[in-house]
This record gives structure tokens, sequence and C-alpha cells, in this order.
């Protein structure tokens, strides 16, 4: 049973989503809030698995929101929900450490395959989303030098296929290694970068042009 929290101020589409989810089977929503503004306690109470995130909020909005949980339960997913596809803002949702981005037009069935793929370990991300980051990866910023981390080849390697949203089962294929194999080079990726999430690694690797 996949655990989720939806935060989103628009009463329609919290009592949507909260139905959508109660009703499909896996899936139980814990908790809906309109806002921020009891984050830590509502998280602590309600002990999710995933966080559905509207990024646009009055107070602490999302983005400031999925700062606050990366710092304090730094293992939680969280799935960023928006009508908006401004650059900036993706990033800022990556850098900030989110794990997935998907727009509030996602029809309710992916926006449930987004919840499984992200609980599986992928980086679910709407068409025209992915479309923009894999623009950011493909003219990196010329006035950031690359910079390695120390990061071994095989790191790169992985970080890469990371950068690229594979999961762990698809990087082992890849690299002809074992999934634990993988995630063993992923915890030194992590070590090495100073992040805590795959979402913050790849938004590392994109604007320090490590990859």
């Amino acid at each position: 049973m996949i655990r989720v929290v939806i935060f989103e101020d628009n009463p329609n589409l919290r009592v949507g989503l909260y139905q959508l989810i109660n009703g499909s089977p896996g899936f139980m929503c814990a908790g809906a809030f309109e806002d921020c503004s009891r984050l830590i306690k509502n998280i602590k109470d309600t002990n999710p698995d995933i966080v559905l995130m509207d990024i646009q909020m009055p107070g602490i909005d999302g983005i400031e929101g999925v700062r606050i949980l990366r710092d304090k339960f730094p293992g939680l997913k969280i799935l960023m929900q928006t009508v908006f596809e401004e650059d900036e803002k993706i990033f800022q949702s990556i850098l900030a450490g989110a794990s997935g981005y998907i727009l509030k037009n996602t029809p309710p069935a992916r926006i449930l395959d987004a919840l499984k793929e992200l609980h599986e370990g992928g980086a679910p991300m709407s068409p025209s989303i992915a479309t923009k980051v894999l623009k950011m990866i493909s003219t990196p910023s010329k006035s950031s030098p690359s910079q390695s981390f120390n990061l071994s080849d095989r790191e790169k390697e992985i970080l890469s296929c990371l950068v690229k949203g594979m999961r762990y089962k698809r990087i082992a294929e890849v690299c002809f290694i074992s999934v634990d194999t993988v995630r063993g080079h992923i915890r030194s990726i992590y070590e090495k970068l100073h992040v805590h999430s795959k979402s913050e690694a790849v938004a590392k690797a994109i604007k320090g042009n490590i990859v």
C-alpha cells in the first residue's frame, strides 16, 4: 500500500486527488492539506511514502515546502504538481529536492502511474517537463565549468544514467553490474556531491556540467 499525502490549496482539485488515490487499489491517501503552514506536523502525523505537492500555494509555497521536507525527512519522495512549465520553477523544484514533476492536466491514470513509478525508484515527469530538462542537459551553461567532484569513471557513467531518468534495474543492465552494486555507487555519488536524493544529484549534474 502506497501512502500519499496531498498539499493543494484548490479545494476541488484536493478533493478530486483524494478520491482518486483512495479509490485506487494499492494506494491510500493518508492526508490532504490546503497549505504548508503545519507541514512538519502533518508529515509526522500521516507518515507518507510520497508527498504530492502543489508548487504555488499561499504562505509557504511548494518549492520552499520541498526544501523543508528534504531537510527534515531526507528519504521522503516528493512529486511536484503544477500548471506552470517555466524552466526556472522546474529547476528550482529539482534543486530543492523534488523527486518528480507533473502538470495538473495530467490524466488521472498517469498520476497514479507517476506515484507508482516514484515509489519504485523512478523520477516521473510530464513529457513537456522532461523535454525542458533534456534541453537543460544538452545545453549546459558555458559559464559553469565542469567539476568532477572526484567521481570515478563508473560513478560518472551511473550519474549520466540517472540524468537520463533510468531506474536502478535498467542502470544495472546497461552497466553490466548488479542492482546492489548500482546502489553502492549511488550512495558514493550522493556523498561526493553532498546531496541526499536522485533529483538533487541530477540537478547538480546539470548545473555543474558534471556529465
